[in-house]
């Protein structure tokens, strides 16, 4: 009996609207996901690995076998300016699938940056240049290199689900991501939130006075 295979889909996907987009990534995540019935964020204990890391573009999806890095080597080559690699890496902790060097990769390929379902290395130097890593843990341990992977696929990252050009949106509270074909509807309601706890926090700030 012969194994079937899967076959990457085509990385030429749909990205989301710059307008959109940028819309999205002015607004907190928590009011992103507030707008979204509190749905669409992924699992708490995928954060930013360096201070300040902010997160904001359409996603490139790798699902990879676990602490095994090949899919984002393939992703580099295929990833465009602006994109989010998202990686479903199957929650694995031993194995980091990214690190400064695919970092630095990244910043010349104008890419906006990773979020890892699995762990990360090279914190430090990964905030020197800047490159956002939102990783469920960080490990001195490498990865290996054998494969298998799929891109462009479907993909379940941090217990939500994934589709290439859904957009992530990073800050320090977590992760969240917002279908593509509802990303409209999304920012007009994140933008409600947020102008409605705004106006909150005044009254409150005006209390004490």
């Amino acid at each position: 009996m012969t194994t079937p295979v899967l076959e990457d889909i085509d990385s030429d996907f749909a990205r989301p609207d710059k307008d959109v987009l940028d819309r999205l990534a002015k607004l907190p995540a928590a009011n992103i996901g507030d707008a979204m019935d509190r749905l669409g964020i992924a699992d708490s204990a995928i954060q930013a690995i360096w201070p300040g890391a902010r997160l904001a573009g359409p996603a490139f999806t790798v699902w990879t076998r676990p602490g095994d890095n090949q899919g984002i080597h393939r992703a580099l080559q295929l990833a465009r300016p602006g994109d989010v690699i998202v990686v479903s890496g199957g929650g694995d902790e031993s194995r980091a699938l990214l690190g400064e060097l695919i970092g630095e990769r990244a910043i010349n390929l104008g890419l906006a940056g990773f979020a890892v379902d699995g762990a990360a290395r090279d914190a430090e130097a990964l905030g020197e240049i800047g490159m956002p890593v939102f990783a469920r843990a960080v490990t001195p341990a490498g990865p290996y290199k054998n494969g298998p992977s799929r891109l462009g696929t479907p993909i379940s990252f941090g217990g939500v689900p994934v589709l290439p050009g859904d957009i992530i949106i990073g800050d320090s509270d977590g992760v969240v991501v917002i279908p593509r074909d509802q990303a409209t509807a999304v920012a007009e309601a994140a933008e409600g939130v947020f102008a409605d706890e705004t106006n909150r926090r005044a009254a409150i700030i005006a209390d004490r006075h």
